[in-house]
């Protein structure tokens, strides 16, 4: 049986990157998911993007948002963006690489 914040990253895999096409779990820019349901009913994401200048950023995060709104309704959805640690390729799963062709 899967747990709330395996439920939460799996509906994460359904947030494509636009540019290149692959969920953003599967790039590496989710970094973590915190669910504090006893504390406020609130569901804490931390991201990063592939680079500060990154032109997709508010659209990610909004995907971010508006996924997790849709099968959390009850819930708050804070997204924080960091930047630490920096995002590298290395971050990017073996089925993010499968799928930038990059294996």
């Amino acid at each position: 049986m899967m747990n709330d914040c395996e439920f939460l990253w799996q509906q994460l895999k359904t947030v494509d990157d636009p540019d290149v096409h692959v969920n953003i779990v599967d790039l590496g820019l989710v970094y973590a998911i915190e669910t504090k349901l006893n504390e406020g009913e609130e569901i804490h994401v931390t991201m990063t993007l592939t680079s500060p200048s990154c032109p997709m950023g508010d659209f990610l995060i909004d995907a971010v948002r508006k996924t997790l709104v849709a099968v959390c309704p009850h819930q708050t959805i804070k997204v924080e963006l960091v930047w630490d640690p920096p995002w590298n390729p290395d971050m990017i799963s073996e089925i993010g690489k499968m799928e930038l062709g990059l294996l």
